[in-house]
């Protein structure tokens, strides 16, 4: 690990002037610390928002759920309010890595890294949500552009994500036996508007699925989902699995996961 120096503030304000400066945001450290210790990054300064009380907390607002970007993941499976509300996402949060990766991961660290096999984007995105900031809002469909890659700026740091609650949702992974990453993973909601799919693991970014959302929007069974057929040509292979592997899993994971919802 490279020497460094860390700043803890007490506001999200204080934080933003940092990472603006230059310091480089530490949430829950999953990803970053560990690629420290590989000295594969080397921050120099690291902001620590470990300690910013309003940016941690789940509350619920009309008719939507909003989780501070320093929330637990252990803190969303646990929440009376969110499996009261969007149970789907309580899951999810439930089976993200190990009991340790839960007690120390957050939720805007998870999203704002943008690794294409994590869980939470496939929420943020298939529900709908709202990435508040330190500077605007970003929807969900503007949010995510590529591999590790998101519309934030330098500097700009997530205080909290705005999701909706929809008629039923519910994701379904299918893990690496090791990381317990997705090697795929999906994500359905159910709104009054239709139905949004967000699928990780397959492909270089977290994307949704427009021929299962047709589908499902029409017809909100498994049978609707089996109907569609998943093209492999854009999806990820490795020592893992082929892309026709994965193509085959998104279209088992999205019959699991309507059936899931429909409970």
């Amino acid at each position: 690990m490279y020497a460094f120096t860390i700043e803890r503030p007490a506001s999200a304000a204080d934080a933003a002037k940092l990472a603006a400066a230059g310091a480089r945001p530490l949430a829950g450290g999953q990803t970053l610390l560990a690629s420290m210790k590989l000295r594969l990054a080397d921050p120099g300064q690291l902001v620590d928002l470990g300690g910013i009380a309003e940016l941690a907390g789940i509350q619920k607002e009309g008719d939507a759920i909003v989780i501070g970007a320093m929330t637990k993941h252990i803190t969303v499976a646990n929440s009376d309010v969110v499996k009261a509300t969007i149970p789907g996402l309580a899951d999810l949060a439930a089976h993200i890595g190990d009991r340790q990766v839960r007690a120390m991961g957050t939720l805007g660290g998870s999203v704002a890294n943008n690794d294409p096999a994590a869980c939470y984007p496939s929420a943020v995105l298939a529900l709908g949500a709202t990435v508040i900031t330190t500077q605007r809002e970003i929807a969900a469909d503007d949010f995510f552009t590529g591999m590790f890659s998101t519309a934030l700026e330098e500097g700009e740091l997530i205080t909290a994500i705005r999701f909706p609650i929809p008629k039923r949702a519910a994701y379904l992974k299918f893990k690496q036996p090791a990381s317990r990453f997705a090697m795929v993973g999906v994500f359905v909601a159910q709104f009054d508007a239709g139905a949004r799919v967000a699928v990780t693991g397959a492909g270089s970014c977290v994307f949704r699925h427009t021929g299962l959302e047709q589908a499902l929007s029409k017809n909100f069974t498994p049978e609707a989902a089996a109907g569609v057929k998943i093209d492999a040509t854009d999806l990820n292979a490795d020592i893992h699995a082929s892309a026709a592997y994965r193509a085959n899993l998104v279209s088992v994971q999205a019959q699991r996961a309507v059936a899931k919802a429909l409970g």
